[in-house]
């Protein structure tokens, strides 16, 4: 363990070294640490909703019913998660969108958040690419955005058609606990901490500094696949930048209000399918199960082969029973 935090911290300096050694690199110039954001490049896709801007693109007939992905988190975005696009070609309108002062979106304060804001930025999406007032809305959530959705339909359980919710991992605070303390999550991050202090000493970021905070994260975000990690990620997958202040600001809310997401779930009768993925240990079809639960009607599915990042690695076992679920209720 002590060989490898030296070569990690070794590693670690030669990347810090050849990125920001060198005078003529500002750490708060745009793009020089991470890629721009939709702001700061205007050639990237995005929409103007509810007081942001969002990295944002679609696939498929507007007109067909609409399936909103919603990437995990907080913080992270939808690039490892555009395999979805596959089902425009079965009659979709499949939108994708990273969350806000997320991925590639508009930057905002970390004092800036709330929970309430996150959904409301979820209709304005909705509301921004509906083409007709009885256009069907599915959507389809993993890990973080799982949880999303399932704040949504708690929410506004009579505006959506269909959820698909891939490893929430905690629909309230106290299973939301459980999940991290199953998957060691909090004790991988522990072990990483000590790492990212070493990198404070060279490289510090203030509480909204977003470029210098948000490569931080990026280069310690390999502990999440570590070897023999426990929700049984295979490895690194594709992403564009890392939410830093987002991240921590809505996790102090979630520590600050010990929210509650399940309340109003019996008001949605509609059946909801629910992936988890057979390598991961930390989740399994016990907290699947216990998910379920929440809801009237519901239905599991196991994605065998993969564990939590299922969409990435094994899309071609979640596709089938995604587009089967979505076409009962089409």
């Amino acid at each position: 363990m002590k060989i490898k935090s030296f070569l990690f911290r070794a590693s670690l300096l030669l990347v810090i070294s050849s990125q920001i050694s060198c005078t003529e690199i500002d750490p708060d110039e745009p793009g020089a640490l991470v890629p721009k954001t939709v702001e700061q490049d205007p050639s990237l896709p995005s929409i103007e909703v509810n007081g942001t801007m969002l990295h944002s693109e679609t696939f498929g007939n507007p007109n067909n019913s609409m399936l909103v992905f919603l990437h995990g988190g907080p913080g992270g975005d939808y690039r490892n998660g555009l395999n979805v696009k596959q089902l425009a070609d079965d009659g979709y309108y499949v939108v994708f969108f990273d969350q806000r002062s997320a991925g590639l979106s508009k930057r905002h304060n970390k004092n800036s958040f709330s929970i309430q804001q996150t959904r409301d930025d979820l209709t304005a999406v909705i509301e921004y690419y509906k083409t007709s007032p009885d256009q069907k809305v599915f959507l389809f959530g993993h890990s973080w955005g799982a949880i999303l959705a399932t704040s949504y339909i708690n929410s506004y359980p009579e505006r959506i058609s269909g959820v698909i919710l891939a490893e929430a991992g905690g629909m309230n605070y106290d299973d939301l606990k459980d999940y991290q303390e199953n998957s060691r999550r909090l004790s991988l991050f522990s072990e990483v901490t000590n790492d990212a202090l070493y990198l404070d000493q060279f490289f510090t970021g203030t509480e909204n500094q977003h470029e210098v905070l948000d490569y931080k994260l990026a280069v310690l975000s390999s502990f999440t696949y570590a070897e023999d990690n426990d929700e049984g990620i295979e490895g690194p997958s594709p992403f564009w930048r890392n939410g830093a202040v987002v991240l921590n600001s809505l996790g102090d809310l979630a520590e600050k209000d010990k929210f509650d997401f399940t309340k109003n779930l019996n008001q949605y009768t509609t059946k909801v399918l629910l992936l988890y993925g057979q390598n991961n240990k930390s989740y399994g079809l016990s907290f699947a199960q216990k998910e379920a639960n929440y809801f009237p009607n519901s239905e599991i599915q196991r994605i065998d082969g993969t564990g939590h990042e299922m969409i990435y690695f094994k899309w071609d076992n979640v596709y089938p029973k995604v587009l089967e679920y979505l076409n009962a209720l089409n």
